[in-house]
């Protein structure tokens, strides 16, 4: 071989070798974001709702599931971490972007839990889609409050009645003392609102008052969504944002009703008074689901 195409061939290796290595390609780097929070507890995202993961000595234990490729990768990393098996799957509440994935988990886990209200909602959608075989339902469902241990992680379900729907639970893994809030938390997003699945925008505050009394300034609160999604993770002060901005949406909508506004004039309001960090495009919808649950009385 001539020294000259050495060389070129040399060079074109240590390129190729730099190319590779540099994890700012994207089609080089993994779809997904995964990380430990504390105590062996940690996130999952990719597409959809948030998930959270708990993996100890005995087992494996899931919150949610997004989409069932994005449940499968998620599997697929959890596996890496631990042979041990997974123990349980838990939904925050019905919708797709939470338990469409519960599928990929079939066969892999042992028991789904949800409220009872999440897997009555569960049913009605597939039912109504004609995707009843795309699921993989729950077979353990509470009402107000659930509680099982895993290893060393004591994990509780909290039902602080309709907010986003009327099967929301919070998940909270009690020793690592780190809750999953599912949808009641869009943080600093505009949420997406339920009526048909029974949400309530006034007890929506409500539910987010009781979790405010239920946990302390130390909990680390998991988000279903964020704006920013880096922040998915938060703390107390958020709930409080939440409250306040379903407080706010309440009023402002009472008083247009008060006033003889149309749901029209309700639905062309830009912003909400008293609310200044939510962003995205679904004021609509809370301004909608508002104005009719509120002129019903």
């Amino acid at each position: 071989m001539k020294r000259s195409e050495f060389l070129y061939k040399a060079g074109m290796s240590a390129a190729a070798v730099a190319l590779l290595s540099n994890k700012s390609f994207a089609f080089l780097q993994q779809p997904y974001q995964i990380k430990t929070l504390r105590n062996n507890v940690g996130i999952f995202t990719e597409k959809g709702g948030t998930i959270a993961w708990l993996i100890n000595k005995e087992g494996i234990v899931v919150v949610d599931a997004e989409f069932p490729e994005q449940a499968t990768h998620l599997i697929t990393e959890l596996k890496t971490r631990s042979d041990k098996p997974f123990e349980w799957l838990i939904n925050t509440h019905h919708h797709g972007d939470h338990t469409s994935g519960n599928i990929s988990f079939k066969g892999i886990v042992k028991k789904v839990a949800a409220h009872k209200n999440s897997l009555i909602n569960q049913t009605n959608v597939a039912v109504a889609q004609h995707k009843e075989d795309q699921q993989l339902y729950p077979d353990t469902t509470f009402t107000d409050t659930w509680k099982i241990k895993v290893g060393d992680e004591n994990i509780k379900a909290h039902y602080f009645g309709p907010g986003h729907t009327n099967g929301d639970a919070m998940i909270h893994f009690e020793n690592a003392n780190i809750v999953h809030t599912g949808d009641l938390v869009f943080n600093r997003r505009y949420p997406v609102v339920d009526p048909k699945a029974g949400a309530s925008i006034r007890h929506w505050s409500v539910a987010l008052q009781q979790a405010q009394k239920q946990f302390d300034k130390d909990t680390q609160f998991v988000f279903g969504h964020a704006f920013d999604p880096e922040k998915v993770v938060g703390t107390m002060d958020d709930i409080k944002a939440m409250q306040n901005y379903m407080d706010r949406l309440a009023d402002l909508v009472s008083a247009q009703i008060k006033a003889g506004k149309t749901k029209d004039d309700v639905l062309a309001i830009t912003a909400i008074p008293g609310v200044d960090d939510w962003q995205g495009q679904g004021i609509k919808a809370s301004l909608g689901a508002a104005y009719d649950e509120i002129s019903a009385g």
